[in-house]
């Protein structure tokens, strides 16, 4: 099975394919899609669409994990990571993805251990899952490759089999 994990952005948009077979978890591709802070806001929005677009019909997932909108701070940048969020979701349903929302703290637990972890662990942690030869960079990839952990372990529960 493979699983796509987004960390949603305007600017950095982060993505990962990973397959799960039995209980090895194989890094198929990862990286961020990147706009430009001289882009309109549509425009950003349409790369995030078109590059989503073409990643998913090149690897085939079968389902996409994407963090749930969380802020407890800083909700200034709530609206464009929103925009962001509604695109890779309609990316999502044009390509007739199953999707699997988890919390932040969801997905630290599951690639850690513990929900509270630091950004340094959940990147140190999905290095070694993924036996990647170096921390993948920037960190809205190695999110997106978390969350692409976590909606693995998640459909592959018994619980989840049966929901999906």
């Amino acid at each position: 099975m493979i699983a796509l994990g987004i960390d949603p952005g305007t600017a950095i948009c982060g993505y990962g394919f990973v397959e799960s077979k039995g209980s090895r978890l194989i890094p198929l591709a990862y990286g961020s899609i990147l706009t430009s802070p001289n882009m309109k806001m549509e425009e950003r929005l349409l790369k995030i669409y078109n590059e989503l677009d073409a990643l998913i019909k090149e690897h085939k997932p079968e389902v996409m994990g994407i963090e749930k909108l969380f802020f407890n701070r800083n909700v200034t940048t709530a609206i464009p990571v929103g925009q962001a969020r509604g695109v890779v979701l309609l990316t999502a349903a044009m390509n007739h993805l199953q999707v699997v929302e988890r919390t932040p703290m969801q997905i630290k637990e599951d690639v850690t251990g513990y929900g509270k972890a630091t950004k340094e662990q959940v990147i140190y942690m999905v290095t070694k899952l993924l036996h990647l030869p170096a921390p993948p960079k920037p960190d809205d990839t190695a999110d997106a490759l978390a969350a692409a952990i976590c909606t693995t372990h998640c459909v592959n529960s018994i619980a989840w089999r049966n929901i999906l």
